[in-house]
């Protein structure tokens, strides 16, 4: 069985995040989408909401799972039994830092491959952060997030986020 660790903060989940996992369920036996618990990081939603909302978002996919991690990917990868750990590029400003992230891990665990899928053209300008700034100052998300994200991060804006 092939099973890939797609990595990330997914906070939230977007549908570039998405465009990848679709593209991933198909190529992999099995697909974790495994939520990087980053101290460095003030995310606006909680560890147990972006699951819950993978969980919603994701519920589709027979082949696809969602799960949390904190530590090293790559431990996390070989505790779970994967050879693929799957990183999205949206742009070549993304490649350099995935590219030295990838010999890294290489290094660290050469069993396991990191494989770059190009995120489809649509979603190239696309990032959490984005959303989240849009979201924040009111702007319109509809088409840049799954349906359940977009009701989310409404809302955390009636909650008074971000002011």
């Amino acid at each position: 069985m092939r099973i890939a660790i797609y990595p990330g903060s997914f906070d939230p989940i977007t549908n570039g995040h998405l465009d990848i996992i679709q593209r991933c369920s198909h190529l992999f036996d099995q697909v974790i989408v495994a939520v990087a618990q980053n101290p460095d990081k003030r995310p606006l939603f909680s560890v147990g909401e972006r699951l819950e909302i993978l969980g919603e978002v994701l519920a589709e996919f027979k082949n696809v799972e969602c799960d949390a991690f904190s530590g090293l990917t790559v431990e996390y990868a070989k505790h779970k039994g994967a050879t693929v750990i799957v990183r999205g590029l949206r742009a070549i400003s993304d490649f350099e830092n995935e590219f030295m992230m990838a010999l890294m891990n290489r290094k660290i665990a050469p069993q396991l491959e990191t494989v770059f899928l190009m995120t489809s053209t649509e979603y190239t300008f696309l990032s959490s952060s984005a959303v989240k700034e849009l979201a924040r100052f009111g702007g319109c998300v509809t088409g840049l997030v799954p349906p359940i994200v977009q009701a989310a991060l409404d809302e955390k804006r009636k909650q008074g986020w971000g002011f």
